[in-house]
């Protein structure tokens, strides 16, 4: 279960041009379709949450303890179901296990919308897992049916429609629920319209999608003995605790520094839209390159650098956020890339994203929570921000090892 050399790797690279590649054709637009319709789905029925918090709150009876314990539920049952998605895949098959998914996806979310407390916290959990099933499959099915030159513009193309479904869920999920019958319930489900889409694009796909078992396929094994692997996890994983805790928290920072209410949303929209245009920029500026260590470690540092900004100069807030939105998009789009790229098979990377995003999401969610246990600890921003900063240097190392030319390499069974 160890990696091989990079000088291997770059060998075997080096032995054929970068666009041949006999075991996958040439890219579709309905696959690159069909992948951004999934894309569509692993955000747009969570974001929309933070925005009707207040509303849930008062028209189901929950308390704010409660309320942050559904903002925190997906990203905990991300961690928790996870680890289970390759093995599922190896016996049913990449394509019908995504269907199905696609499917509890769309039950979670109308069972989420129903009148009752019990039906708001079981459909979270639903959707929740549903999701992470996407989050998994999608890197392995890119890795099985995408030339390997083309992995990471495509993995871009999806985290830009990921970003933008989210962006938009968070801007019209309020307005909605102003507007429609049923309110915030109602606007909690609208998203299923893109679920159902979704469903019926990877239907056909399921034709001759046999489980690897019947085809006499083989299992990776989880890579925890990878040193490789574990870098891109911790890569996943402080990167993901970055964003997040950025959603969670900007706004306060900022309100915090004498900055108005609306102008902090504002910024953390103008944080969302400058992390977007790094996520679709990203492969046109590294585009033929295949060793990614100084990108991945320099955008890191731009994170860093925003969170020092934000302690040092907290007026020069736009500075902050532009760096924390070009650093952070590019961090996404190669800790996704990074989980296809690093593995040597479809069934490898089902297995490196299953382990990646099971602990990189289990980082993400203490985020929020430690920076609000230190602010309320020391009633400063300083020393959160600090901790913060000096995780995008410990990002920086992480993605800095990720970031090789390298596959991870281990039996399968």
């Amino acid at each position: 279960m160890s990696t091989r050399p990079a000088s291997m790797s770059r060998q075997h690279s080096a032995s054929r041009p970068p666009s041949a590649d006999p075991a996958r054709p040439a890219v579709s637009a309905g696959l690159v379709i069909a992948i951004c319709l999934v894309a569509a789905n692993l955000r747009t029925t969570l974001t929309g949450v933070g925005a009707l918090l207040p509303e849930i709150e008062h028209g189901s009876g929950l308390t704010s303890s409660w309320g942050g314990l559904l903002s925190t539920l997906p990203l905990l049952t991300f961690a928790a179901t996870s680890p289970l998605v390759a093995r599922a895949s190896h016996r049913l098959g990449s394509a019908r296990l995504l269907v199905a998914a696609l499917g509890v996806l769309a039950v979670g979310t109308v069972v989420r919308s129903l009148p009752s407390v019990l039906c708001l916290f079981a459909g979270t959990v639903m959707l929740s897992a549903a999701i992470a099933f996407g989050n998994v499959l999608l890197p392995a099915l890119i890795r099985r049916s995408v030339p390997a030159h083309r992995i990471q513009g495509i993995s871009a193309l999806y985290v830009t429609v990921m970003g933008l479904m989210a962006a938009v869920s968070s801007g019209i999920s309020a307005p909605l629920a102003h507007s429609v019958p049923g309110s915030w319930r109602t606007a909690l489900a609208w998203g299923v319209a893109f679920t159902i889409a979704a469903f019926l694009a990877w239907l056909p796909r399921m034709r001759g999608d046999k489980p690897q078992e019947s085809a006499g396929g083989t299992h990776s094994p989880v890579p925890w003995r990878s040193r490789l692997a574990w870098q891109v996890t911790f890569f996943m994983g402080l990167q993901s605790l970055a964003f997040y805790t950025a959603v969670a928290w900007l706004p306060s920072i900022l309100i915090d520094r004498g900055t108005s209410s609306t102008t902090a949303g504002w910024m953390l929209f103008y944080y969302q839209v400058v992390s977007l245009a790094a996520s679709s920029l990203l492969p046109l500026l590294t585009r033929g390159r295949h060793d990614q260590r100084w990108t991945a470690a320099g955008a890191s540092v731009l994170v860093a650098g925003g969170f020092t900004v934000l302690v040092a100069a907290p007026a020069l807030s736009v500075l902050a956020c532009t760096l924390l939105g070009v650093g952070g998009g590019a961090c996404l789009v190669l800790a996704l890339t990074f989980q296809s790229q690093r593995a040597g098979s479809s069934a490898e990377a089902a297995a490196l994203a299953g382990m990646a995003q099971s602990i990189g999401y289990l980082v993400a969610a203490a985020g929020p929570l430690l920076l609000g246990i230190l602010h309320d600890t020391t009633h400063s921003w300083t020393l959160p921000l600090t901790v913060l900063a000096v995780l995008g240097i410990a990002t920086a190392v992480a993605g800095h090892g990720a970031g090789q030319d390298r596959h991870i390499h281990q039996p399968s069974r």
